[in-house]
């Protein structure tokens, strides 16, 4: 077994067609074919079916390949930590972060993270936490940033911030003359939520104390995929939706004015940075992580016990 043979196998798998990963690994298709197949009888098991069109890995194979892409990360990691331990930032970061937190956070560290670090090359890609936590499972990713606990036994956690809960609700919803308020006071059947999938959803409903929408709350059911179409919803049919500190910042001045505080203890969700277990490149983690807490305003880093967590 090398390297060679299982690059040759991802490519086939990325392809599905012999041909075409024989001429992206610039190599001849029988040879290609050859290398893999002299690495199935090596092992014992078939990794693909040849006998499909286009080709297929079987379920040996599926399980073979996971472990092929976390052998060929952690290979294509070694020089960044090799680098690291010279005192270098550099290589390739693949970031995944969720998208309730995406569009506040990165404009507040991502243009001064990359000029610091002018060697390291960033992907960053929008992922729901489940997807996050399952590509930093197979290696594709290398850290993420998303709302904790996870409770994920190969998981890290290496919290950041907690961020405060706001209600947004439109200009002729009734509640309490209060300054603070209570979740009980939100009406039901007046909330707009996210789609599944987003654990902004799960912290809403989880703060609520409720598992679903009630089906009988009206005529339009609509799960919106992202906090700027919730607040839209709210603008243009009334309701309420609930948002994270760092979204009220985005908001116009005539919608902030549309924000109403929850009573203590604040409902709150922490923000981490997420990684495997195995996850050996430390400095740079922690050069994300001072970075990132540098630039997040001071009123919205929440130190004390005096929260809700969600």
């Amino acid at each position: 077994m090398n390297l060679q043979q299982l690059e040759y196998i991802i490519a086939v798998n990325t392809y599905r067609h012999f041909a075409k990963a024989a001429e992206k690994c610039f190599v001849t298709q029988a040879t290609l074919s050859m290398m893999i197949k002299k690495l199935e009888d090596e092992l014992e098991i078939k990794i693909f079916d040849r006998s499909k069109q286009p080709v297929t890995p079987t379920k040996e194979g599926e399980e073979f390949i996971i472990r092929i892409k976390q052998v060929l990360t952690e290979t294509k990691r070694l020089k960044d930590f090799a680098a690291e331990i010279k005192g270098e930032i550099t290589g390739e970061l693949h970031l995944g972060i969720i998208p309730t937190l995406a569009p506040y956070l990165l404009p507040l560290f991502l243009k001064n993270f990359i000029k610091n670090y002018p060697q390291l090359k960033i992907f960053i890609k929008e992922m729901v936490t489940d997807e996050i936590i399952a590509h930093i499972k197979t290696g594709e990713l290398d850290m993420g940033l998303a709302a904790t606990p996870l409770n994920e036994t190969f998981i890290k956690e290496h919290p950041l911030f907690y961020e405060e809960f706001f209600i947004y609700s439109a200009r002729g919803e009734k509640f309490p003359n209060k300054k603070y308020l209570l979740p009980q006071m939100i009406d039901l059947k007046r909330l707009w939520l996210l789609e599944e999938g987003h654990c902004l959803r799960s912290q809403v409903l989880n703060l609520c104390e409720l598992k679903k929408k009630d089906s009988e709350s009206g005529n339009l059911h609509y799960e919106a995929g992202s906090i700027e179409t919730l607040i839209n919803l709210v603008d243009k049919y009334q309701g309420i939706t609930i948002i994270p500190h760092l979204a009220v910042s985005n908001l116009k001045p005539s919608q902030k004015k549309n924000i109403r505080e929850f009573a203590s203890p604040k409902p709150v969700r922490e923000i981490s940075i997420i990684v495997g277990n195995n996850f050996a490149r430390n400095k740079l983690l922690e050069r994300l992580k001072e970075e990132i807490i540098s630039k997040i305003p001071v009123h919205t880093v929440m130190k004390t016990k005096n929260v809700l967590e969600i």
